[in-house]
């Protein structure tokens, strides 16, 4: 197996994901000469060999047999699929990345056939702008070099956790899979309320979207401050903040983020058992 600053990785679809991982690999000066990327579709493929150098084929298996890493980047309904054709290879000594939801180790073991050392990983959106948020699950058999090499292509585009068990996926995609949508939801009910009241649209977006961005910031530039703390530090007693805090409480709003992070919860477990 070639080191890790030397391993020739293959991205088996050309996505968003995938060229975001690529993007943050050669922006962290990852040779670009070591990365190709295999999709049946060639304007993808044509875009990322502009931007940033690499390889491309439309042959995944040609992809896959030059590579000492293969990221699985495709939708999980095509996944059975793709890796029909490359259960023929022998897959010993190469590890496997797998950036698809709701697909488990064992059902990846299965298309492929063979034994695979398999890291799972569930990124989210963010993960375009290089701030993602990526949970990890690798199986025991898995080398820690291996694992070493996956965190690292991992922390190409954002934070990365480790998880104990590969249940707590489901758990990520609740808490930062899912959870970008659920910010945008809260966003755009915020510019709903302020157009009402007389704000511009364009306005109304730009105070709420900078406001998230600071409040983030804050949260993660003090982490010696729980997130209740933080919130009670904006909250003058009496004033229009705890106004509007005491009015969210009284609707139960902890309720409805429990009630729909828990349905995120339940739709991956169902995913997992389609595929």
């Amino acid at each position: 197996m070639a080191d890790n600053s030397q391993r020739r990785i293959a991205f088996i679809g050309a996505g968003n994901m995938a060229r975001s991982i690529i993007s943050g690999l050669v922006s962290n000066g990852y040779p670009a000469d070591r990365i190709i990327a295999a999709n049946p579709s060639q304007p993808k493929l044509d875009a990322l060999a502009a931007d940033f150098a690499i390889q491309s084929t439309n042959d995944n298996l040609l992809a896959c047999q030059q590579a000492d890493v293969i990221v699985l980047g495709v939708k999980p309904q095509l996944m059975a699929q793709v890796c029909e054709p490359l259960s023929a290879l022998d897959l010993s000594g190469k590890l496997v990345l797998s950036i698809a939801a709701g697909v488990t180790c064992d059902s990846l073991q299965r298309y492929l056939k063979q034994a695979i050392s398999l890291v799972r990983t569930m990124p989210n959106t963010p993960s375009l702008l290089g701030l993602g948020m990526t949970g990890l699950y690798a199986e025991a058999s898995v080398a820690e070099a291996d694992r070493a090499f996956a965190g690292q292509l991992m922390a190409a585009v954002g934070e990365i956790i480790w998880l104990a068990q590969e249940s707590d996926i489901d758990q990520v995609i609740a808490c930062a899979g899912s959870s970008p949508a659920y910010f945008f939801l809260f966003m755009e009910a915020m510019q709903q309320a302020a157009v009402k009241m007389g704000v511009t649209t364009e306005d109304a977006r730009a105070m709420i979207q900078q406001a998230a961005i600071g409040a983030a910031a804050m949260a993660k530039q003090n982490p010696q401050w729980s997130l209740a703390e933080l919130r009670t530090q904006v909250t003058s007693k009496g004033g229009t903040t705890a106004k509007a805090i005491e009015t969210f409480e009284q609707q139960d709003l902890r309720a409805s983020v429990d009630d729909a992070m828990n349905a995120a919860v339940k739709r991956a477990q169902e995913m997992a058992k389609q595929f």
